[in-house]
């Protein structure tokens, strides 16, 4: 995805899960133009 997402968009794409905002990672990744497993393996070594 090459292009900016407006704050609608990104709004939409956060889900309220036990009163808690959640964005998927798969939804992240997308955003940042990067694989779901690489975005996981950045969150692994940068806790």
């Amino acid at each position: 995805m090459n292009e900016l997402l407006n704050e609608e968009q990104v709004l939409q794409l956060i889900h309220n899960i036990r009163n808690l905002k959640v964005m998927l990672d798969s939804d992240l990744a997308e955003m940042y133009g990067v694989q779901t497993k690489v975005l996981n393996q950045s969150v692994k070594r940068n806790p």
